[in-house]
């Protein structure tokens, strides 16, 4: 049994340890159901799940969500229209997604993968700056496509960017502890991620 403290208690009978822990005012926590004997903690309950709550919402925040953005060229893909979305593979990169570029052949334009292959080529020039190759031209049926990521730095800069935006959401007003407290009594019921794992309130038969 480990106290409020992280103090070792020793091995306990079921009844003293909720009685300890009755007399802190606090609850009796399996901590690890998996242990012999099993291992339990006095803590406030509530407490530890609306806390377990706020860091896995603020880990999500932080978190850079990377996604796979398409997009679809001609062999005969005009100049303008081939400018706007290099400027579109970009500004994927830059948000630290990844993107596909697709080269769709229409009757015997397949016979002329050559043009596919060397718009792919100017692609890649063209976004040198910002991303990588990550998987190189491949045919699939008839379409010719590659896949581009960002390369460390600009990844790097964007996980920064979305720890920076993380920070800023949790330093407004309404994600202050204080704004959410209500949801302590509606979470402690509510299984959540990270934290102690196995937490859960301790019965007579389970713990000792």
């Amino acid at each position: 049994m480990v106290g409020p403290n992280a103090e070792q208690l020793g091995v306990l009978p079921i009844d003293q340890a909720l009685e300890r822990a009755a007399s802190e005012g606090l609850d009796l926590v399996e901590v690890n159901p998996m242990a012999k004997p099993p291992v339990c903690k006095i803590m406030d309950y509530g407490k530890f799940k609306y806390e377990e709550k706020k860091r896995t919402s603020e880990a999500r925040k932080k978190q850079v969500v990377i996604q796979l953005k398409e997009v679809k060229l001609r062999p005969k893909t005009e100049d303008h229209d081939y400018d706007f979305k290099v400027r579109n593979v970009k500004r994927f990169l830059e948000e630290g997604n990844k993107a596909r570029i697709t080269i769709m052949f229409r009757g015997r334009e397949i016979t002329h993968k050559e043009i596919g292959q060397r718009i792919l080529d100017d692609v890649m020039k063209d976004v040198k700056d910002v991303g990588v190759v990550e998987q190189s031209p491949r045919m699939e049926g008839r379409q010719m496509f590659m896949i581009l990521a960002p390369n460390p730095k600009v990844a790097q800069r964007a996980r920064d960017l979305a720890r920076a935006q993380a920070a800023a959401s949790i330093r407004d007003p309404r994600d202050a502890p204080g704004a959410d407290a209500g949801e302590s009594k509606d979470g402690d019921a509510k299984a959540s991620e990270g934290g102690e794992q196995g937490a859960t309130p301790a019965t007579p038969p389970q713990a000792s």
